[in-house]
């Protein structure tokens, strides 16, 4: 007998409803590389903008854990130097470690820190969103970039408060005769560590910069989640590394 077909509706293929107990399957085209989002799109070979986030972060975790292993061994030749010294004539063990008062300033310096760093953790929340990602995407305007620009302006403006503030504490500590050529080695380390941790937080503030720019400036919007997400995680790690080092300067001289 010849072979007979029967013709369905294009709903009809599109949807087939299951046979045997079968789920459903959905034939319907979703446009994006068959996930709708394309958050996971590897058969086409490009990465999905999860994937890529991801890989950012782990860019950022290692970087981090290389400027962990710079501050501990500062840390570990503060603890050294401290507990050096030299025999005098008469064999005592003289130390010329002379532990140096920390400015007050610095208290305040430690809150603005701290405050900048919620502050900046609103403004990465802000473009995570599902509402205003969506109502990006439908191409309703940008309001995850309205409501995380103010946030990070005043991180941008807190960072900088917090660097004028060091600058201010060791002008502090030149004028009650520490500084960083005096004989003290504690006055040393002080320069040492707190200038350490400026230069990395000034570098925060150039990416925090960049990733403003990137706001108004990169029309993809897993790009701007991923400038803001790597320079808000940088940004608390300094912040951590802060609290670490104004410990050792306040209670461990």
């Amino acid at each position: 007998m010849p072979a007979t077909f029967t013709r369905h509706s294009v709903e009809v293929e599109r949807r087939d409803p299951g046979i045997g107990g079968k789920p459903p399957v959905d034939r319907r085209p979703t446009g994006g590389g068959g996930d709708g989002d394309n958050w996971d799109d590897h058969q086409s070979g490009r990465r999905g903008p999860r994937e890529l986030l991801s890989r950012y972060r782990l860019g950022v975790l290692f970087a981090m854990a290389g400027d962990l292993m710079f501050f501990v061994a500062i840390v570990s030749a503060f603890f050294v130097r401290q507990s050096a010294g030299h025999f005098d004539a008469r064999d005592n063990y003289v130390s010329d470690w002379r532990p140096l008062a920390v400015p007050p300033i610095l208290w305040l310096n430690t809150a603005v820190l701290l405050l900048s760093s919620i502050t900046i953790e609103i403004g990465r929340r802000q473009l995570f969103r599902e509402i205003d990602v969506m109502e990006e995407w439908l191409g309703l305007g940008r309001p995850a970039v309205k409501r995380a620009a103010p946030w990070l302006l005043a991180t941008l403006g807190l960072g900088l408060l917090f660097l004028a503030g060091q600058w201010i504490a060791w002008k502090q500590l030149v004028l009650a005769g520490f500084r960083f050529d005096s004989p003290d080695p504690s006055s040393h380390f002080f320069y040492l560590i707190t200038g350490a941790h400026g230069a990395h937080l000034l570098l925060g503030l150039v990416a925090l910069i960049a990733a403003l720019i990137g706001l108004s400036r990169l029309k993809r919007v897993e790009l701007r989640q991923i400038a803001v997400d790597c320079t808000a995680w940088y940004w608390h790690t300094m912040g951590l590394f802060w609290i670490f080092l104004f410990v050792l300067l306040v209670w461990f001289q």
